[in-house]
């Protein structure tokens, strides 16, 4: 039952943490919108939504494809509509499979199930940065939907993008729109912000002051409306163009004449940048007046301070270049990336300093010159390039890359600027579909666990961003762990490091085998557990190939332990929860894919057994039953006066002469089966077969009625199809009451003959169908009405429709008994026919 605690909703310190989210999430590298689309593509959901809950209403941080008269980004809507106010109450992940089949009442009668449709929603808290939860991420289905633990941990995975970074408090709102009057209040310089539009989106206090207009009479209004600059003479519009497509990451100074309140006329010094966020960029204007300031060298060094400040600010890496490719700027975010001090000077040898650690999307070295803001600075605008950063010690980053050329009014260009934000998560969660996928391909294109193993494990290794992973399996005799195969994708010693023989309860690999549970070691040099000298001397391997975590998952097929699948790699790894995941679907499917491949062999085996017990048991018994026949036909002549002793001997006739039947008949299903026995192709009359087969059985205490054309004609055996006929006819006849009928009806539609034969009898059990065509097995109700049979015939009837590629199935006769349907091809490739058998 979900459950609504209106004492979290209203908790004070929670809402300033709500009251925050509002303004950080708009200006996270990733647009919130962006991000409720990739929860809804990696979940398969058609709507996707991010909110933020209140005491009394509900906030749209980022939506996709949500109706439009529900809401979209900025919306606000009353409780009554919320699913966020249940998942921030019990601080969970909540999912529902089909809200209208709930036998909660605020489910099945949600305003979103009755007024928008919605069935089917899973929903994990979105957390602030001290872990409070102030909204959800939310994917929601008009349809019934299945949840499983894989959508979890994708929506647990792509919540962590919505999570700001630690220290981010109101400067970010800066970015925003500068909707926050204290945190513009609290610069003491006059600052305005102007969107590409040249409107006026924040104006602080010292603005005020200084212009004499207030913030009210501003904001929303043009520059040429209110302060109207004098911009070199030059129209506002237009060099606001410049700026945004320059975007400069140094503030760009220009001596402005602005318009005061009271109409006159103020000279001042204005330092222009450009902020990015997910709601556009905005042009940030620091005003120092030159009327009456006695330092404004000083004034000038102290703005220029300021927004180098709010450069190092931001999460997103920055790094810019001047003409001649030398790097200029490198934000505190892209040092930390690199491993470099946060205020040292810049390397000179930029290319091998930092060059070394770039990689293309393909994972090849990416030269120096091809790198995003070398292009950048060559003239080309870039755009969302993904680059890999393998700085060594560190985990392999992906990140996103935005990069383009500064240029100056003029047209020259003076250097160029590019953006990083990281996507490491994102790349990862969209790479494990694709894994699985290879996975799935690899195990279905091979023809043993052996073939399959290397593609297994290099699109798991591939898909990590790991060093190695190897696979091993439990022998089904010896019960012993051996290696399958490995997948190296470094330059480790492989002698050394794969083909172990692993320990039972020792090292990462033993200990899944002993206890079937996944083992994690986040950084294996500090690993305290591995004490004993088989798991040390693993330990010191490992370092020495340059491994730092390791991950083992069982191989099972849902019962009993089939091997472990172990993985390493070659920095340490933080996100266990979301590998792990990864690894058990890996692992479910080659537990699946070897319990297949096992059961298949022990089936052949069994078949062949099968196969030749029956060839041995034929053979064997024919000979006795000749010698049995002959000696009791002596036996009539010797006792032709004595009844009693007649009536035994013919006993053993009819019972010998039985025997001989079913073994010549497993003889004749050995021989098909085999194809040593070769079908006898020609044009046969259909109707002459089944008239004739009819006449044979007229014996039976039932009557026959027929329903067939004058001639259908088709390529086939005469003798087999007889046989066929011959057996349909006398099991029905045979199962069926005296005196009842059996129909027995033939149509062709041009390209297939259909034979039916209808009776009236006790008829075929429905789950027990397709299982009365196997060799020896007789229907339960037919065990339970005492009728003699040798379970043989509807199996090599079988056989003999296959071979010669029709079908036969049993189908029920109402009221009572059974339709045998055959149906044959009119035209037949003999050779075809041998190589389908």
């Amino acid at each position: 039952m979900v459950k609504v605690d209106q004492a979290v909703l209203a908790d004070p310190v929670r809402l300033k943490a709500v009251e925050l989210s509002k303004r950080l999430l708009p200006v996270l590298p990733m647009p919130v919108d962006e991000i409720a689309r990739l929860a809804a593509r990696l979940t398969g959901a058609p709507m996707a939504v991010v909110t933020l809950v209140g005491s009394e209403e509900e906030f749209f941080a980022g939506t996709y494809a949500l109706p439009e008269t529900l809401g979209s980004r900025g919306k606000r809507l009353p409780l009554e509509y919320s699913l966020c106010k249940y998942v921030v109450s019990s601080d969970h992940l909540l999912g529902v499979e089909d809200m209208r089949a709930s036998d909660d009442p605020e489910l099945c009668e949600h305003l979103l199930t009755r007024e928008y449709g919605v069935r089917a929603f899973l929903s994990v808290p979105v957390r602030d940065t001290e872990d409070r939860p102030v909204g959800s991420l939310t994917v929601l289905d008009t349809e019934v939907r299945g949840w499983t633990d894989e959508h979890s941990a994708t929506l647990l995975e792509i919540e962590h993008l919505l999570r700001p970074p630690a220290g981010w408090t109101a400067l970010p709102a800066a970015v925003d729109g500068l909707d926050s009057a204290a945190l513009l209040d609290s610069v003491p310089q006059a600052l305005l912000a102007v969107d590409a539009n040249g409107i006026i989106v924040g104006f602080n206090r010292a603005a005020e002051d200084l212009l004499g207009f207030t913030a009210a009479e501003v904001r929303g209004c043009s520059l040429d409306d209110c302060i109207h600059p004098d911009y070199d003479h030059q129209p506002i519009g237009a060099a606001l163009d410049r700026l945004f497509a320059a975007a400069p990451t140094r503030p760009v100074r220009r001596q402005v004449r602005l318009r005061h309140r009271d109409g006159r006329r103020l000279l001042t010094e204005v330092a222009l940048t450009v902020v990015r966020g997910s709601a556009g960029a905005l042009a940030c204007v620091l005003i120092t007046d030159l009327t009456g300031s006695k330092a404004v060298e000083e004034r000038a060094d102290h703005n220029a301070s300021f927004l180098n400040a709010l450069l190092d600010s931001l999460s997103v890496g920055v790094v810019a270049c001047d003409a001649a490719g030398g790097l200029v700027v490198m934000n505190r975010a892209l040092r930390e990336v690199y491993g470099l001090p946060a205020t040292s000077d810049l390397p000179t040898d930029y290319a091998t300093a930092i060059g070394r650690f770039l990689y293309d999307s393909d994972n090849k070295p990416l030269p120096w010159r091809s790198a995003p803001l070398m292009r950048a600075c060559a003239g080309e605008y870039v755009r969302d390039t993904d680059i890999f950063i393998a700085v060594p010690g560190h985990r392999n980053r992906t990140f996103s890359v935005t990069a383009q050329p500064i240029v100056t009014p003029d047209g020259r260009r003076t250097g160029a600027v590019a953006v990083s934000h990281e996507v490491t998560a994102v790349r990862r969660v969209e790479r494990f579909r694709a894994c699985h996928e290879a996975v799935e391909l690899a195990l279905k294109s091979a023809a043993s666990i052996a073939d399959a193993t290397p593609s297994v494990l290099q699109a798991v290794v591939t898909t990590l961003g790991w060093s190695a992973a190897e696979l091993y399996l439990v022998d089904e005799i010896t019960g012993q762990l051996h290696t399958v195969g490995h997948w190296n994708g470094t330059a480790m010693d492989i002698e050394d490091f794969f083909g172990h023989t692993p320990v039972k309860g020792a090292g990462a690999t033993g200990r899944v085998w002993k206890t079937g549970q996944p083992f994690w070691i986040r950084e294996i040099g500090e690993a305290t557990m591995l004490r004993s000298p088989f798991e040390r001397e693993r330990v010191e391997i490992c370092l020495r190939s340059g491994i730092h975590s390791v991950l083992a998952v069982p191989v099972s097929d849902g019962r009993s332990l089939l091997g472990v699948l172990t993985c390493y790699a070659g920095a340490a790894e933080h996100h266990e929860d979301m590998l792990t995941v990864l690894l058990d679907g890996v692992a479910a499917q080659i537990g699946i894919f070897v319990a297949l491949r096992r059961a298949e062999e022990l089936s052949r085996q069994l078949g062949r057994m099968q196969d030749d017990f029956i060839s041995l048991v034929g053979h064997e018994l024919r000979t006795p039953l000749t010698a049995i026949t002959a000696y009791a036909g002596m036996l009539a002549d010797d006792y032709s006066e004595d009844d009693e002793g007649r009536a035994m001997v013919q006993s053993i006739e009819r019972n010998a002469a039985e025997l001989q039947t079913i073994v010549a008949t497993l003889l004749d299903l050995a021989g098909l089966d085999s194809g040593h026995l070769n079908l006898n192709i020609r044009r046969v009359d259909l109707t002459t077969i089944i008239a004739e087969c009819e006449a044979a059985s007229h014996h039976h205490d039932v009557r026959f009625h027929t329903d067939m054309p004058d001639a259908v004609t088709i390529d086939g055996d005469p003798d087999r199809l007889r046989q066929v006929v011959q057996d349909l006819l006398d099991n029905a006849a045979k199962y069926s009451p005296g005196g009842s009928d059996v129909h027995v009806s033939l149509e062709t539609d041009g390209q297939m003959a259909e034979l039916c034969v209808s009776d009236e009898g006790i008829g075929t059990p429905r789950d027990e169908r397709e299982r009365v065509f196997d060799r020896f097995y007789r229907g339960s109700n037919v065990r339970h009405h005492g009728t003699n049979g040798s379970g043989l015939g509807l199996s090599r009837a079988r056989t003999i429709v296959h071979l010669h590629g029709g079908t036969i199935q049993l189908l029920d006769n109402e009221p009572t008994g059974t339709v045998a349907v055959v149906r044959l091809p009119h035209e037949q490739d003999a050779a075809l026919t041998v190589r389908r058998l």
